[in-house]
């Protein structure tokens, strides 16, 4: 079994925020295999075509998101328009 940790990343993508007009978000790729990106590209707009930050459910999808970037080992940033709070750990 390989430690993903240790490998390079596979991928790099963005997603942006676009605002309160669907399709809310845009992502987008400095670098990876073409079909990998679409692959999760794919993926992620089921999961966050019409969902705001703003809205329940995008916590929820964000972390499957997240999960499965980083199974496919890619690097995920996000740009929600603002300033994210750290959350408190108690």
């Amino acid at each position: 079994m390989t430690d993903i940790e240790n490998e390079p990343p596979r991928g790099h993508i963005k997603m942006v925020y676009m605002g309160p007009v669907a399709p809310h978000w845009e992502m987008r790729s400095d670098f990876g295999d073409k079909d990998l990106i679409d692959g999760l590209r794919t993926r992620v707009d089921a999961r966050l075509v019409l969902l705001p930050p703003h809205d329940p459910q995008f916590r929820r999808n964000r972390e499957r998101v997240n999960r499965d970037a980083e199974r496919e080992n890619i690097v995920i940033e996000w740009d929600l328009g603002y300033e994210e709070e750290e959350e408190a750990v108690s």
